[in-house]
């Protein structure tokens, strides 16, 4: 209280005609203050986290809780918020009846609540991150199980966690700069910021290199799918039937070398450098007219060299080396 009226009182000298500088007493009354709204605030944003995670686990018990759970931020956020009338909600019901009863999008609903769970505990620095990627690798998994079950739901599933009515009705925002992806399909940033850390190092190299072949198995799904990283995807033409995207050729032509490189990249500098090496030489011969054979080549130079540097060859200097592919 009396840091409270201190500042009330510099509050008010400092409002006159007259300028005077802050006295230390002040500035630290100031800075107390500041200090208290500051702790204040973030308390008031924690409770409100920690509310919206207790609804939403309480809706993911079953299908039919999460159905309602959806259909009340629905009827809150779009249109109670925007002061519409109940009968526009009944209406909007009646209008989206088929989607809403559909079982591909009920699981698109409970995975992308899923996720949002596990996107708020990861806010938390103390949060164990190995745990969460066990959970969050469950989810990815079972999206990508199904190319034509992901085409049908892709908007659904790649919609930003913290855009999505369940988050908007608890006024869940303001943590884009969280290191989690948000959503399930965005594979490259899953693998990259939560899984692979795991298992960069040299105990962990089994690991790494099947968490890599799981993710070049999905990016190959995505593709069939049509699905892009960001989620947002291509529609099947309207027809109803199964259909090869148009990028899934080239997708096998030029991104899937690309990743298997990548891959051979990770895990040489992980630890595996004598079965990494190998594979990358096989690679490269294997896909030489690859557009990015070239770079290919001139990385794995790169990679070897440190080893060359400081092992030379009995009689003389290491000799130099070959041109590039």
């Amino acid at each position: 209280m009396k840091s409270l009226a201190r500042l009330a009182c510099v509050t008010i000298l400092t409002g006159t005609a007259w300028s005077e500088p802050l006295s230390h007493a002040d500035r630290e009354a100031l800075l107390e203050s500041l200090e208290k709204l500051k702790e204040d605030a973030e308390g008031k944003v924690a409770a409100r986290f920690r509310a919206a995670v207790t609804a939403y686990r309480a809706a993911l018990a079953s299908e039919d809780e999460t159905m309602a759970f959806y259909l009340k931020c629905v009827e809150k956020v779009n249109f109670e918020d925007q002061q519409r009338k109940a009968a526009d909600f009944r209406d909007w019901k009646r209008r989206e009846s088929d989607r809403l009863s559909s079982g591909e999008f009920r699981t698109a609903l409970r995975a992308q609540l899923r996720w949002l769970v596990i996107y708020l505990q990861s806010a938390d620095e103390n949060a164990d991150r190995a745990a969460l990627a066990v959970d969050g690798q469950g989810i990815v998994d079972a999206v990508f199980e199904n190319p034509e079950r992901l085409r049908n739901v892709q908007e659904t599933l790649g919609q930003p966690v913290t855009s999505t009515v369940f988050a908007r009705a608890y006024e869940v925002g303001g943590l884009e700069k969280i290191k989690w992806p948000q959503s399930p399909v965005q594979l490259e940033q899953f693998y990259e910021q939560v899984v692979f850390p795991l298992y960069r190092k040299p105990s962990g190299i089994e690991s790494l290199r099947a968490a890599w072949l799981r993710r070049i198995r999905q990016e190959t799904v995505r593709a069939e799918a049509g699905v892009e990283n960001d989620g947002g995807g291509r529609r099947n033409g309207g027809n109803g039937g199964p259909q090869r995207s148009p990028d899934s050729g080239r997708f096998i032509i030029e991104t899937l070398p690309e990743l298997k490189w990548q891959m051979e990249v990770d895990l040489f500098q992980s630890g595996d450098e004598s079965g990494a090496a190998k594979r990358m030489l096989d690679h490269i011969v294997a896909n030489i007219t690859h557009r990015s054979a070239r770079a290919w080549g001139d990385q794995f130079k790169n990679l070897l060299a440190p080893a060359a540097a400081t092992s030379p060859p009995p009689g003389g200097a290491a000799p130099s080396a070959e041109p590039g592919l």
